[in-house]
């Protein structure tokens, strides 16, 4: 094998699993991992609320792959050679254990990310990588052949050194230093946008309800394909949870093209329709005629929400469904399955901060991780147009991408 000098850029979740992967693949390897900040892992210690979403129990590549709006079809077969199963077994065989939550998100049994920081140091050094923080690379250069790479690199306080494989993991920041090092090296980027974000929306059927969720809802955006369903939850600045953020992943650059102005209807009867919502609700009226509507709602919406829903559509709460027109039947049913907000902006999820953008894929052998376009170049992780929606994905395409790539400059 020989004993290459390998340097990783980035101390995030793909370049700490990729210098683990290289180091204990090839002992005699040099691997450094250089961090421009002065923490490493930082997106592993704030995801999932502190408590860090490993992975997803998705068992299936195919399946797997549809979770991602950008490289589902390349991770594909990245998928089969490292999958969550993979994932799952590899924390576990360090002490580490994963529990599976009711939507699929798997999070360590501590619920604690400190659990898994430590566990990928203590990983890295036993193998002998060597992490350096507060040192980043500004620019480098490819010095060798296609038979044997090299690259020279300056780093930000100066100083040079020369490798035999560069990876490049900094994540998808639209300033990151590794699209720009991509770039010189001949590589096309992708524009970078914002992914999984929240929308903003000055609405009085929100006022004063940040906190409450919906269970599930559709959500779509009229004269667009876009089209996701899931929990809906309620902010101080408008509408966020899984619905949302799955639209804003798969609207990216949609959303973007159009300022982040658009319209977004929901369907709080999620998978039913208008007529459907109106036949429930003309049976409420038939089978609890002495009820009131406040204290009575067919879809078991949160109770506040629904007293807001009655309040901006003039139906007054203490009305008994007996005394329900025909008319307020189809107002309610149009408020339920066709409610239109205007969205005006945006919020990055503080917890995902994903983008859209970065590496073009075509350009990137998906079996190595490594560079079509220069040898002895690799990449994993968010710095390539990849990304996914929430729940664990962005970190099982973190994991993969830094596995392969690991292996790969290993040899």
């Amino acid at each position: 094998m020989g004993s290459p000098r390998v340097v990783i850029i980035g101390g995030g979740a793909a370049g700490f699993f990729a210098a683990i992967t290289c180091a204990e693949a090839n002992p005699a390897a040099q691997v450094t991992l250089y961090e421009a900040t002065a923490h490493w892992l930082a997106k592993v210690k704030i995801s999932g609320g502190g408590r860090c979403n490993v992975t997803h129990a998705c068992f299936e590549p195919r399946e797997l792959a549809k979770q991602y709006p950008r490289g589902g079809r390349e991770l594909l077969g990245a998928f089969h050679r490292w999958s969550p199963k993979d994932t799952i077994a590899w924390f576990a065989e360090r002490g580490v254990e994963l529990k599976t939550e009711g939507d699929g998100r798997m999070f360590p049994i501590t619920d604690d990310s400190a659990t898994i920081m430590e566990c990928l140091q203590a990983a890295a050094a036993k193998a002998g990588v060597e992490v350096i923080t507060r040192l980043g690379l500004r620019k480098a250069e490819s010095v060798g052949t296609a038979e044997n790479p090299a690259f020279w690199l300056t780093l930000t306080d100066d100083s040079e050194l020369r490798c035999d494989r560069l990876l490049i993991a900094t994540g998808g920041n639209r300033s990151s230093v590794g699209l720009v090092v991509a770039e010189r090296l001949g590589h096309a980027i992708e524009p970078t946008v914002p992914s999984l974000f929240t929308f903003h929306i000055d609405d009085k059927r929100l006022e004063k309800l940040s906190g409450i969720a919906v269970e599930n809802v559709t959500a779509t955006v009229p004269g667009t394909k876009l089209q996701s369903d899931g929990p809906l939850l309620i902010t101080h600045w408008g509408l966020s949870g899984p619905a949302v953020l799955k639209l804003s992943a798969w609207g990216a650059r949609e959303l973007a093209a159009c300022h982040y102005e658009f319209t977004l209807r929901i369907n709080f009867a999620a998978t039913q329709t208008r007529e459907t919502v109106r036949q429930q609700l003309a049976a409420m009226r038939t089978s609890h005629p002495r009820k009131q509507l406040a204290t009575l709602n067919p879809l078991q919406l949160p109770v506040r929400f629904w007293e807001r829903l009655l309040q901006v559509n003039g139906i007054a709460a203490d009305v008994q469904w007996a005394g329900v027109s025909g008319a307020t039947l189809n107002q309610l049913a149009d408020a339920l399955t066709a409610a239109d907000f205007a969205v005006v902006g945006k919020s990055m999820n503080k917890e995902e901060f994903v983008t859209c953008g970065g590496v073009r894929l075509r350009e990137i052998e998906f079996k190595t991780m490594e560079s079509k376009l220069c040898p002895g170049l690799h990449f994993a992780g968010e710095v390539l147009d990849i990304d996914g929606i929430t729940g664990g994905f962005n970190f099982q395409a973190a994991w993969t991408t830094g596995r392969l790539a690991g292996l790969a400059m290993a040899n």
